[in-house]
């Protein structure tokens, strides 16, 4: 892939207006700070501090840069120097959104509220879609100090949250509403009463959730920041529930987030990267003047400086929900949110030296962010990497620029599904298979194409393995096979279609067959089974926070739920779900939301686990909804695509060399 030249771009906004202004430019301002409805059966966003700004005729962006005349910036661009910024948020109740507190901020303008508004979808602008797509590449639109706002003492009325009952208006065919008609259980009014408190603020309007909202937590580390991954759920659940705007102010802000520079001792990673996490954070000025800004951490601050890898393929993968269950697909036409696609899905694509269709990662680079086995290609990437480039192949505008990516996607997706379900499954059938194998094999025609030792095979599987079902391996190398179950890995394989039918159909049954073991007290073991003893030590460098049975190895997640609801929804499996969604249900509000649980069968809170964690709480009501709802699923998963296995990649009939097996693939898909 040819390397592409940045330059740094920096869009800014400097504007001042005084807290007691109750106008601005004629505007009147509502005397409100937090637009949250404390009544959650009520609860609506209130989007309505916004502030417009008009286009400037051959501004100057940056380093010789210049928007068109037709280009409308996102916020008026000021003379002063604007230098990269970083974040903080706090929000109600303790962790309030910034303005709760006696002093605090009132929001002057809001970038978020109006973004749509100020770039173009793709329709409006072909004719300048090169011009724009040449700034953006080159520099990205970093508004990265796009708000200033005054800090000053705060009436009573603005203080308190304002109820404003505002009717959702349906924006299309996609979007649902799932509350009408229905009594909420006390633990699920309490969820959303704690959701709604963890929501995060940015120029006036909600951008995401805080990781964990405890208040008792003194020393909250990384859990006050909004993560893409942990966001997911807490994504849905408003979604679900008819609002919209927090969702689109997350993806948009996100999106010019990745265009940020990004170095760690002196390197910069590969353009396209999208944050872990991101803080909302106020630095003061002068003549006590504040403003907000973004602080993103792109890994170069996360516990063993690992890229998240997997933030950007969630983030395509919620453009795609958003579009799905709003009906609104203008957001995905825009021709930044085009662009921020093809950055994400060209730096998955880039050529390597990797002989296989998966992607390769390091150790720590998704759910599992620390030392835990699992690097080279791990089952949770390669599934989340399938489901981005189904959506991409969807999200991404058909014209003469997207032609060639959309090849590439085609390609890979049929190389990838291929790859997986013939190397990557093991039932009772195929592991006796791999315990007869031969060894040192040097041909095409190779059985044992990985040159995996039968002795790998270990002890506890052997007995453990059913006769009714089956799961895709945690990871896959040159002579070396990771027999543990990994659920998130599995289950999104389900959602995404990237097992067959069938061997979707044996995961559930596993999960039915040894439910002891991978719900067991609390759903859902994030592995089975757990590192332990040597294998600890060696594996883990004696990690203390992932001991046996305990965080990342082999503990129970409850926000995984969400996603067991999903995949038991599409294979109607329905009883499943609910018999874990009414275990969960029994124990959360009780034990406070925790993070994880611990123990062999998830019996104790986790030792080291944060209480009231946000994607805990969303994965509960995101699950409990689907179940009411189930048909609103079918807009967020895939059902298999048999064009995938029409496409050939590898060449193979055509060089001769060997017969193509991708209609094996096909025909175990039949069966």
């Amino acid at each position: 892939m040819k390397s592409i030249n940045f330059i740094t771009m920096t869009l800014c906004c400097r504007i001042l207006i005084p807290c007691r202004s109750n106008s601005f430019l004629g505007l009147p301002f509502k005397k409100t700070h937090n637009s949250f409805s404390k009544n959650s059966s009520n609860f609506r966003l209130n989007f309505r501090k916004k502030c417009d700004f008009h286009s400037y005729p051959h501004r100057i962006l940056g380093a010789g840069r210049i928007i068109n005349r037709t280009q409308k910036l996102f916020c008026v661009v000021s003379n002063s120097s604007c230098g990269q910024s970083r974040v903080f948020t706090r929000n109600c109740n303790g962790i309030n959104p910034i303005g709760a507190s006696k002093r605090g901020f009132r929001v002057i303008a809001s970038v978020a509220s109006d973004f749509r508004n100020y770039s173009t979808s793709v329709e409006k602008t072909r004719a300048n879609d090169k011009n724009f797509e040449r700034i953006y590449v080159q520099g990205g639109l970093n508004a990265k100090k796009p708000l200033m706002v005054e800090n000053a003492e705060l009436d009573e009325h603005a203080a308190t949250a304002q109820h404003e009952n505002v009717d959702s208006v349906k924006e299309g065919e996609g979007q649902v509403d799932v509350q009408a008609g229905r009594e909420e259980s006390q633990t699920v009014k309490e969820a959303w009463k704690l959701l709604e408190n963890a929501v995060v603020t940015y120029c006036g309007s909600p951008i995401g959730t805080l990781a964990a909202n405890d208040l008792n937590d003194k020393l909250p580390l990384n859990y006050d920041q909004v993560f893409i991954r942990d966001f997911i759920p807490s994504a849905l659940a408003f979604l679900l529930k008819g609002e919209k705007e927090i969702v689109r102010n997350f993806l948009l802000h996100t999106l010019q987030l990745q265009s940020w520079e990004k170095t760690v001792d002196c390197y910069s990673p590969g353009q396209g990267l999208m944050p872990a996490s991101f803080k909302v954070r106020t630095v003061p000025l002068d003549d006590n003047k504040y403003e907000e800004v973004l602080d993103p951490d792109f890994g170069e601050s996360a516990i063993g400086r690992v890229a998240p890898v997997d933030s950007g393929l969630w983030w395509i993968i919620l453009l795609r929900a958003y579009g799905k269950i709003t009906g609104d697909y203008g957001l995905q036409e825009r021709v930044d949110v085009q662009t921020g696609i093809k950055l994400i899905i060209n730096l998955c694509l880039s050529d390597g030296f990797d002989m296989f269709p998966s992607l390769l990662v390091t150790d720590g680079s998704c759910m599992i962010d620390r030392r835990m086995g699992i690097h080279g290609h791990p089952l949770e990437i390669q599934a989340l990497f399938y489901s981005a480039l189904r959506c991409s192949r969807e999200l991404l505008s058909l014209d003469e620029g997207s032609k060639n990516l959309v090849n590439a996607i085609n390609n890979r997706l049929s190389a990838l599904s291929f790859h997986i379900r013939e190397y990557y499954w093991v039932d009772m059938k195929k592991i006796n298979e791999i315990y007869r194998y031969k060894t040192e094999e040097y041909s095409t025609e190779a059985t044992n194409k990985f040159n995996i030792y039968p002795e790998q095979i270990p002890h506890w599987l052997m007995d453990w393995i059913p006769e009714e079902g089956g799961y895709l391996i945690g990871n896959l190398q040159p002579a070396h096979m990771d027999f543990r179950f990994f659920t998130l890995g599995n289950l999104w394989s389900i959602v995404s279609s990237l097992g067959t039918p069938k061997q979707n159909e044996s995961i559930l049954n596993l999960f039915e067959a040894k439910w002891y073991d991978l719900v067991g007290l609390m759903p859902l073991k994030i592995c089975y089974p757990a590192l332990e003893s040597e294998d600890w030590r060696i594996i883990t460098g004696s990690d203390p926070k992932n001991t046996p049975w305990s965080y990342h190895n082999g503990g129970s997640w409850p926000t995984l739920l969400w996603q067991f609801t999903l995949a038991c929804i599409k294979m109607k499996r329905m009883d499943l779900a609910k018999k874990a969604v009414d275990l969960a249900e029994k124990r959360l509000w009780v034990d406070q939301w925790p993070e994880y649980y611990d123990t062999r069968y998830g019996k104790f809170i986790g030792k080291q686990a944060r209480l009231y964690q946000t994607w805990t709480i969303a994965g509960f009501l995101t699950s409990k909804m689907l179940l009411e709802n189930p048909e609103t699923a079918s807009l967020l998963f895939w059902e298999e695509d048999y064009d995938l296995l029409e496409i050939c990649v590898c060449a193979l009939k055509k060089s001769g060399r060997k017969k193509c097996s991708r209609g094996a693939a096909k025909s175990q898909i039949l069966v």
